[in-house]
């Protein structure tokens, strides 16, 4: 059940999204903004102490290297060993350094609130070394367990400076959280799995597979997001991650000479590298490339959550084709069940844009004033002031463009509302209501279609709108609605196609040759306009085309409104994926009873 979320702490203003700022991604460099905390936000209204900023260097055995860590540390004013105060430990995104805004904001918003904040550029990035292992808890989890130490008081800095102002849970056990998005979010659980020390976590906008997030499949889920089938490379981010870690200096502290015979892999390690480069050879998927996607997912959350018992509050982003909904979700679930304290947010920026004005902004540092930065403040109040009586918010909240404040609700809602496919193109809400039929479409060897944005887009040049090319996808088409529908969560479908040449060479033993096929929900509004929200697509590639199968779509909060039409579409093809071998005609036959079916999980009323 959806509600409105009680007492002003937990307020939020709501408004349309401002123009997006974009990542930009510069093609043959780096992205220029790099997995940033970003947003338009009003000041902080808490009034600031003063606090001081030292640099330090660690010197620290990660992953068999020894490394340095290069990090700031900020010391509110007044804080003693008479007077300690709890930590806050946070490090940057992919591709940035302690000296982001948002890395950076982090240390001050948290210095000026009275608590001792060590923010540190992570192991390859900025002026910390060794190689990119992408949040390897033996390497970049065992670093950060480091830094434990010396707020633990039981090592210094290389210069000999102590933390002995920081609340102890016990002798080398110091009060500490961990606060940063997307790169700067997963190692939270990478080093809450190394390290029991760590008393609360707060991942925003990051992964629970990056298998899943590099190479997604969204069917035949076997674990988390993950999928017993293949995915469908994800061309655009992982090439953007790959020029983000290879955009660096030359003369960068990350850099291993050993590295200099693969002069197209500087700074990764060889395993990460491999990854990439293999997903790029256009030999995917096969038994090599299922090697390379086990490492990494064997440094992702869905491979260790098991560990992580510290109370974790997910701040996942709406408009995020990086790392959708579902990763956080999955990420919630396993915490839940395994029984670790965890809630979960979903605000409305990501690596995608969708900023939306008084939203959190850590590198303005407006945690009182935004919703999201007033949930991070009663989390540490509860777990690192030991604040027993703090009420750290709903179990599960979601940012809402159509009315004041976030929705919340005790759960994740489940799927509440069925609509079939027919074969005359409709999507109707009665089984009955299904007319027999059957429709064709066919991939071209180019992308045909286009949903999220481009590497174009991400550097602020024109790009289109998303679009179908006619005979290379199908939609079906609901009745324009009777009242306003909101659908928040993941909506699912289970189709069945038919692709006689897929069926020849599926059982191949190239999982290649299996179909692979782009599903989305639009929103048309009476105009005929099509709106995909948060440009979201699902690949697939379907594991058998002789039987049913499902797809579960990236997760939403979108309210249709009256009037209004829902399609659902799938699509040869698009262009931010590879995506078939050769050509390979689709049909979907539909019957009374035997149909496609779309559920939603939608709150409120039924929108009939």
């Amino acid at each position: 059940m959806s509600r409105a979320v009680p007492g002003s702490r937990f307020r939020s203003k709501s408004s349309k999204s401002l123009s997006r700022k974009s990542l930009a991604l510069v093609a043959g460099a780096a992205l220029a903004a790099p997995l940033a905390l970003t947003g338009t936000a009003q000041a902080a209204t808490a009034a600031e102490s003063a606090y001081t900023v030292t640099p330090l260097k660690f010197t620290v055995s990660a992953g068999g290297r020894s490394c340095t860590v290069d990090a700031d540390l900020y010391r509110p004013a007044g804080a003693d060993a008479l007077h300690p105060v709890p930590a806050v430990l946070a490090t940057n995104g992919f591709g940035g350094s302690k000296s982001d805004g948002s890395t950076d904001g982090i240390g001050k918003a948290f210095a000026s609130r009275g608590y001792a904040g060590l923010v540190y550029s992570g192991l390859g990035f900025g002026k910390s070394g060794c190689l990119i292992t992408l949040d390897d808890p033996e390497t970049d989890g065992r670093a950060a367990a480091a830094l434990v130490d010396f707020l633990g008081g039981t090592r210094a800095a290389d210069d000999g400076t102590k933390a002995d102002f920081v609340t102890q849970d016990g002798p080398g056990d110091p009060t500490v959280g961990m606060i940063g998005g997307s790169y700067g979010g997963a190692i939270q659980m990478a080093t809450a799995a190394v390290d029991p020390r760590v008393d609360a976590l707060v991942p925003l906008i990051t992964w629970n597979d990056l298998g899943y997030a590099l190479a997604p499949n969204n069917t035949g889920t076997a674990r988390g997001v993950s999928s017993d089938t293949a995915g469908v490379f994800k061309w655009q981010w992982t090439n953007g991650f790959y020029l983000m870690g290879e955009g660096q200096t030359i003369l960068a502290p990350s850099l291993d000479p050993s590295r200099f015979g693969s002069l197209d892999c500087l700074h990764f390690a060889a395993r990460a590298c491999d990854t990439i480069r293999l997903l790029n050879s256009g030999r995917y998927p096969d038994d090599r490339t299922a090697e390379m996607l086990a490492y990494a997912r064997s440094v992702s959350p869905v491979s260790y959550l098991n560990r992580v018992k510290a109370p974790t509050l997910l701040i996942q982003g709406q408009a995020d084709s990086l790392f959708n909904l579902n990763e956080a979700t999955a990420t919630y679930r396993t915490l839940k069940a395994q029984g670790t304290t965890a809630k979960m947010i979903w605000q409305a920026w990501g690596h995608s844009g969708g900023q939306v004005e008084g939203e959190l902004d850590l590198g303005q540092g407006n945690l009182e004033s935004s919703y999201v930065g007033g949930r991070i403040l009663a989390w540490f109040d509860r777990y690192l002031r030991h604040e027993t009586a703090t009420d750290t918010g709903p179990e599960f909240a979601y940012y809402r463009d159509w009315q004041s404040g976030y929705g919340t609700a005790d759960a994740v809602p489940g799927l509440t509302r069925t609509m079939y496919l027919s074969g005359d193109g409709k999507l109707v809400d009665n089984r009955a209501k299904v007319a027999r039929g059957s429709r064709q479409y066919t991939n071209w060897l180019i992308p045909t279609s286009h949903s999220e944005s481009s590497l174009a887009g991400l550097i602020g040049l024109p790009d289109p709108k998303p679009y179908d090319t006619k005979g290379t996808y199908l939609g079906w088409t609901s009745a324009p609605l009777g009242s306003a529908v909101d659908v928040v969560g993941a909506p699912k479908a289970t189709l069945k196609v038919v692709s006689p040449r897929t069926e020849r060479v599926q059982n191949s033993g190239d999982a290649a040759d299996k179909l692979v096929l782009f599903a989305k929900v639009y929103d048309v509004a009476p105009d005929g306009t099509r709106t995909l929200v948060n440009r979201l697509v699902s690949p697939v590639r379907v594991p058998d085309v002789t039987r049913p199968f499902t797809v579960r779509l990236p997760g939403i909060v979108h309210r249709y409104e009256a009037g209004h039409r829902l399609e659902f579409a799938i699509a040869a093809s698009d262009s931010a994926y590879f995506g078939n071998r050769g050509i390979k005609p689709v049909t979907v036959v539909s019957a009374p009873g035997d149909t496609g079916v779309l559920e939603l999980p939608v709150v409120g009323g039924t929108g009939k």
